[in-house]
């Protein structure tokens, strides 16, 4: 059943709840904008305008989640202090390209991105969110698509699918490529995730329509 239906008439891209209060959920939507809706009523209680395109992801860090690290087509990543419509700290410099996927390392000290140059770069979350040059990930093609980024619950492995269909599979202290599977037909190869409890497992899925379980 339906429980509650919340609208400002835009095309959300991403929702997240913020990890304070399960009463409130932030939304990034097509017209540039994060909206702060608050469940119980409805409304919305914030707004965060200064991206320039569509926002892509939403990533909470820093104190179990007292900031927001926000990404979209503007090329832009974003920094802000939760309930503070200002952003805190702007990472942008001529040669980033869109992020469309951001995930948190298991230690929390680090975000991996997903840079549609066909690499996964890597920030430091929290304090001065620099980039860590000497950590980053290649040898995948995305070519455009949000490929999801899996990292093993002990932090030592990363994997992403690319536009081929292939998964790839990385050392996170070595950056070295460890393997790489066909895993998906006709199409890219958008997701992947660790199984939680068991490290050796991690499951996969396409624009095929099919979800693998690898171990």
């Amino acid at each position: 059943k339906v429980l509650g239906t919340y609208t400002n008439r835009r095309v959300p891209y991403v929702v997240q709840f913020y990890p304070h209060d399960d009463n409130l959920f932030v939304v990034g939507c097509s017209d540039n904008k994060i909206v702060t809706y608050d469940a119980t009523t409805g409304e919305i209680t914030q707004e965060y305008d200064h991206h320039l395109a569509p926002v892509n992801t939403i990533t909470f860090v820093e104190d179990q989640g007292t900031k927001m690290v926000t990404s979209s087509d503007d090329k832009k990543v974003l920094v802000w202090e939760w309930d503070i419509g200002v952003p805190i700290k702007y990472i942008s410099d001529p040669t980033m390209h869109s992020m469309p996927v951001i995930t948190m390392h298991p230690s929390e000290k680090y975000l991996i991105c997903q840079s549609l140059d066909n690499k996964l770069v890597v920030y430091q979350a929290g304090d001065r969110y620099t980039l860590q040059r000497k950590k980053k990930f290649e040898g995948h093609n995305v070519a455009g698509y949000a490929c999801d980024i899996g990292v093993s619950p002990d932090g030592r492995f990363v994997c992403s699918g690319d536009s081929d269909g292939k998964l790839f599979f990385w050392d996170f202290k070595r950056t070295k490529m460890l393997q790489k599977y066909r895993a998906h037909e006709k199409g890219p190869c958008v997701g992947c995730v660790w199984h939680p409890v068991e490290t050796s497992v991690v499951f996969s899925c396409g624009w095929d329509g099919v979800i693998k379980m690898w171990q």
